[in-house]
Parts: structure tokens; sequence; C-alpha cells
């Protein structure tokens, strides 16, 4: 979350920024509040030093057979405000960090203005567009011909928005994340983590998930979350921890189950794999110092771009404007990979750099060589998501037999094999043929 004290001595700063994030936040209500907080602190303190000081008065006076009665009277007025002073603190500060709690990171000074994504700005194009003597299908009509894709299966026992892999495509979404896993971790030196899918409250909280976006997630009935993404428990690695500035960049990478209730999405891709309840993704996340954040996002970037070249599907990169970043983010990258059966760009990662603002949430802090602390940068990105990356593999490397030629690069992790195909049926002596697996 953002700092008030920094709000307090930069109203304009933060009136703009959030202007440019297409809000209207005021700094003069926050620093009112904060106000009013400050001088209730000043008050309870007061208070406490003057019950302090009239006990020992009070046993001094005692002591010597004295009249205590006066101080006596006073002590006892103060024993019963006292209470009803630090519970009114305590309902300031709260509504001061609800307050800040839902307020959006400040954006980086080279990130473009606008409001929507058509305000975003590319950065970069890789490859070609495939060519194709034949009109291309859609991944979820290639999924379904081959009898390896089944969404009636998912609803069936989920409902909308589930989906159901076998055969050599379920194998080639294992493929997908190990191969991702290898290039992370043996060529960026991303260190693997295989971390808890829920979580508690207050890690959901740290990295920014929660209060705004507690529509978006599932709940369990006994207090835990599934994470949304494992940037949530990534992240939280460092929670409340000193880290020796030696140490940074920390670097982690998880491959995970991802649960989203996609409240906001209704009616948006409701065919097809783009927008699940459950998913499957391979995350970035680095630790770092203010220093060298920005060095650390861009090597990030260049860690999930590097995915899409070895497996030879063009993409282009887009920097989000300030009406488009999510929450945390004070500058996100978007990686958008070309979907011919779509005809068009989708997302396949962000790559975001929160800069200290989940670190505040979650006391995430480094020693330097000065033995000075301060508050870490924390960055955090899809390297990639692993459906999303099954798609565009099904789509950019189908024939026209019908077949899903398999990229070089996971041939090695499909057991040599060169193409998908549709599985011969399966006779089954009790039913007869049963169909495709």
């Amino acid at each position: 979350m953002l700092d008030i004290k920094w709000i307090r001595e930069n109203p304009d700063a933060f009136n703009t920024a959030l202007k440019n994030r297409g809000l209207d936040e005021k700094a003069s209500s926050l620093i009112a509040l904060d106000e009013e907080r400050r001088t209730a602190i000043q008050s309870v303190q007061e208070m406490q030093t003057r019950r302090n000081l009239l006990a020992k008065k009070i046993g001094e006076i005692k002591r010597t057979g004295g009249d205590a009665e006066a101080l006596m009277e006073e002590a006892g007025l103060l024993r019963d405000k006292l209470p009803q002073e630090e519970e009114a603190l305590k309902a300031l500060e709260e509504k001061l960090t609800n307050t800040l709690a839902l307020l959006p990171n400040v954006p980086a000074s080279d990130v473009p203005l606008g409001i929507t994504e058509n305000d975003n700005v590319e950065v970069r194009k890789w490859g070609e567009k495939p060519a194709f003597s034949f009109t291309p299908k859609q991944h979820f009509d290639i999924g379904e011909s081959l009898g390896l894709m089944n969404f009636e299966e998912g609803a069936k026992m989920s409902g909308a928005r589930f989906v159901v892999l076998k055969g050599d495509l379920a194998r080639l979404e294992r493929a997908l994340s190990a191969f991702m896993l290898d290039v992370h971790t043996r060529e960026y030196g991303y260190v693997e983590v295989s971390p808890p899918y829920l979580v508690r409250t207050q890690a959901m909280y740290g990295a920014g998930q929660l209060p705004k976006f507690e529509e978006d997630a599932f709940a369990t009935t006994n207090g835990y979350w599934l994470i949304p993404t494992a940037e949530v428990p990534l992240t939280n690695l460092v929670a409340e921890e000193i880290v020796e500035s030696a140490k940074l960049p920390l670097r982690f990478v998880a491959y995970t189950p991802c649960f989203r209730s996609e409240a906001g999405s209704a009616g948006k891709d409701t065919r097809g794999m783009i927008r699940l309840h459950q998913f499957n993704k391979v995350e970035l996340v680095s630790v770092t110092t203010p220093m060298e954040s920005e060095t650390e996002h861009q090597r990030m970037l260049s860690a999930a771009q590097s995915i899409l070249e070895r497996l030879n599907i063009h993409y282009r990169t887009v920097v989000l404007c300030t009406g488009d970043m999510g929450l945390c983010s004070r500058k996100t990258y978007d990686i958008e990979v070309w979907l011919p059966g779509q005809n068009t760009y989708r997302e396949i990662s962000s790559c975001s750099n929160f800069g200290d603002y989940a670190a505040r949430r979650m006391n995430a802090r480094f020693r330097d060589a000065d033995k000075k602390i301060h508050l870490a940068h924390t960055l955090n990105g899809s390297g990639l998501a692993v459906g999303r990356t099954l798609v565009a593999v099904l789509e950019n490397y189908q024939q026209e037999d019908g077949t899903v030629l398999i990229p070089d690069v996971l041939r090695p992790y499909m057991g040599g094999e060169t193409h998908i195909k549709a599985p011969p049926l399966v006779i089954s002596a009790k039913a007869g043929i049963q169909g495709n697996i």
C-alpha cells in the first residue's frame, strides 16, 4: 500500500497519480484523517503518561501516610476514559489502513498516460504470423476434434469454465510446464518452489489480493483461500523478514494450479480455455532493492518472452498505460501471443514491478551494507500461463489433417513424438467400442 507520510509530503503528486489512474481520490481527505489519527495518538499517549505518573505519586503518598484521594479520583476518571480513547484510536487507524489498502500504486514516471487498453503502447514484436493454406481453427475445435479436450465432462462434475484434458493434450500441458521450469531454473537462476495452494487471509492481503479482489477469489469455510496465482505464496516467503542485501535479488519460480471465480467476466470467453476457474501457471517472483528493481523487471520480462521465442510463436509486448494497470503495479508489461484461430493477440503473461507497495503490506525488508533497513521491492510475472500456451501451440501448429505439430523444444518431453493425433478407438469386452480415449 501507499505510505501516508509520502502522501502528506507530496499531495499534488498523489492527486496527479490517482487522476492518471482514473480515480478522483484527494490527498486532503486522507491527510485530514491522518491528522485526526495523529491527534488521537498524542492524546492517548498523554493520558497513558499521566496515568503512570499518578500511579507513582499515589504510591509515594500512601507510603508516607498522606491523603491521595484527589489523585485517586483523577486516576479513576482516566481509568474509565482511556479505554474509550484507545478504542477510538484503533477505529481511526483501521479506517486509514483500510482506505490506503484500496488505493492503487503510483505509476512509474515512464508509464504512458491513458485510460483503457487502447492506450497501451507496443514496445516489441517478435516472429511472424504463421501462414495457412486452410482456414485455421480455434483451439477448442482442434482439441475436441482430437477427442482429447472435453468441456462437457468438466461441466458435469464442476460446472462451467472447467475442462478435462486427456492423452497427449494432458501430456503436452505437463511438457510445457516442465520445459518452462527448466528454462527459468537452469538459464535464469530462479529457485523452484513447491508452495501451498491454500493460504491465510494475511498472505492474500500482503500480496494485494485482499480486500480489492475478494470477489474473484475462492475461500474455504475454515478461513483459507485458494491461491489465484503462485505470486501469493512466493511473495509471502519474505513476509515479516529482513533479508541481507548481499542475498538479493531472490528469484523464485513455481508451477501451480490457480483458482479464480472470474466474477467480472460474465459473457467473456465462455468457450475454450482462455478464462477458466482453474488453470495452471508457471509464476516468476523476484525480491530486490529499489536500485535494482527496474533492471530485474527487464530481466524477468526477457525470461518470459524467451519461452515463446523457443516455441517459435509470434508475440508482441506492450507496456500498460496508467489506467489499465493492476492495483499493486507501478509498471506492467503484457506479453500478447498471436492466436490465428481467433485472428487476434491474447495476453499470455503480465510482468509487473510493485515497487515497495506489497512489501509495505507484508513488512518485507532488507538490510543494506550500512546496516540500515529499507522496504524491499517485489516483482512478479507469468512465465507463462500454461493453459494459454497450450492454446497457442494448438492454434499456431495445427495441420490441415487435424493433427498438431509438436514444437521441436517440446519433443524430448513428449517421448520424441512429432505430432498430436486422435488416439485409436478403444475396444471394451464388456461394452464394445467406447470411442477415443
